[in-house]
């Protein structure tokens, strides 16, 4: 799938400028391995008929115990009076984290005789799928339960190794199902995590943007615009609230496109930014320390609400070079990785480790990153203030969808949330809020606003 067949596929009101040959104006050739897309009341049905159009003769089906209650037992049978063999494996843990523990088992159990594999589920077992059709090379099919994370349509899975929140390259599906008597009645706290992850992306979009100005990094104003879009089309409270299946069709479309942006970019960067490192950084201490987690978009909104307050303060940043400077030259990053190892535990060695390779605290580095942040802030600054709505504006939309608004619902101390602010910048390979604040000398300044 390209971009104009994306635009064609949820009918978006985008006008790309794309050259001949598909080329984007950024210069990239935009492509996801994403071939067909069937999001509709009854699309299960659909499944044998897939699975013949791509010569599986035998399926190997993952599901956990209820994803195979809410849609998978409907697809055995479907594909049974097909005439259709296949392996069935269900994870008997209602629970399931996509950790080594439970990527072994599905592989352990892979049935050889099985040549296309199908996923019956959301985030996890969608996650843990993709790997298995990464590493057997088999066309990948996804049968969506609900509109729940943004992962569908994207190459990379999010999985726990070591006890940190990685993710990694995997197979794409070939197939996306979306059945929307399925979704529809997906439990309501899942559809807030959909909500909460598609919340995300103002804080990605905007900070994919500025890190251009700033490092030079690739950005693409076309992949922007159409995940700009699939964030509006989807917000419709009250109609969510109601389940009704236009607005959850909308919010699993802007889900689903959002994994293909990811692909069309080559990075997650359209996706998230900040506001997804709290929810990591959340994952990781409730592994190490048992300390409370949710499910992951619940987070994401909360780390969206969170990250506004930040950007709220930085826009009334006036930089000054010395201060920046000063700041830099009396940080301790032996002091910090101790810092890092009381708060994460043994997941601070991976944090450790990719500063090794990143070397963001270098002086020469800083000081460049630090020319053209003062150079441009007014430019910084502008895409700030139009890429991200209010606080107040995003608070209101997630209270009227039920959702938690304050890390303190979900068990988080303020202790706990300032610290996990201050170690969203080593997170990932990712120039982001906390970075930039880090670069002018205001993070602890600033950690005293979340």
């Amino acid at each position: 799938m390209n971009m104009t067949e994306l635009i064609k596929t949820f009918n978006l009101e985008h006008e790309t400028s794309l050259k001949p040959g598909d080329i984007c104006s950024c210069g990239r050739e935009h492509t996801s391995n994403v071939r067909e897309i069937y999001i509709e009341r009854g699309a299960l049905a659909r499944i044998p008929g897939i699975i013949e159009k791509y010569c599986g003769s035998k399926v190997f089906i993952i599901a956990d115990v209820n994803t195979y209650n809410a849609a998978g037992k409907a697809v055995c049978e479907y594909i049974e009076n097909a005439n259709i063999p296949y392996s069935l494996y269900i994870y008997d843990d209602d629970r399931l984290k996509p950790d080594e523990k439970a990527v072994g088992k599905v592989i352990l159990n892979f049935d050889g005789e099985c040549d296309f594999i199908l996923g019956i589920g959301s985030g996890t077992i969608n996650d843990i799928g993709k790997l298995v059709a990464y590493i057997t090379g088999f066309p990948y099919m996804i049968a969506a339960t609900a509109p729940s994370m943004d992962g569908y349509a994207s190459e990379t899975s999010s999985v726990i190794r070591d006890g940190i929140k990685i993710s990694v390259n995997s197979a794409c599906p070939t197939v996306i199902v979306a059945d929307l008597d399925v979704i529809s009645q997906a439990p309501l706290h899942l559809i807030q995590a959909g909500i909460g992850d598609m919340l995300a992306k103002y804080i990605s979009i905007c900070e994919w943007k500025y890190s251009h100005i700033i490092t030079g990094e690739f950005y693409c104003e076309n992949i922007a615009s159409i995940v700009r879009i699939a964030v509006k089309k989807c917000l419709d409270t009250k109609a969510l609230l109601n389940r009704d299946p236009k607005a959850i069709k909308s919010l699993i479309e802007g889900l689903i496109i959002s994994g293909i942006a990811m692909s069309f970019a080559g990075v997650t960067r359209p996706a998230s930014g900040m506001e997804h490192y709290f929810s990591h950084l959340w994952d990781m201490r409730a592994l190490e320390f048992n300390t409370p987690s949710t499910l992951h978009g619940i987070q994401c909104g909360i780390g969206t609400l969170l990250s506004l307050k930040i950007y709220e303060f930085i826009s009334k940043i006036v930089p000054d070079k010395q201060k920046a400077l000063d700041y830099v030259k009396s940080f301790s990053l032996n002091d910090w990785n101790q810092f890092l190892g009381r708060f994460l535990g043994k997941a601070s060695d991976g944090l450790i480790e990719l500063e090794k390779r990143e070397g963001k605290y270098d002086l020469k580095a800083h000081a460049e990153r630090l020319d053209v942040i003062i150079d441009r802030w007014d430019e910084i600054r502008d895409v700030i203030v139009k890429e991200l709505p209010s606080f107040e504006k995003v608070e209101e939309y997630m209270k009227e969808i039920g959702m938690p608004t304050g890390p303190k619902e979900l068990g988080y101390s303020d202790d706990e949330v300032q610290a996990a602010f201050l170690a969203t910048k080593d997170v990932r390979n990712k120039y982001i809020g906390s970075r930039l604040l880090w670069d002018l000398g205001f993070l602890e300044e600033a950690s005293m606003y979340v």
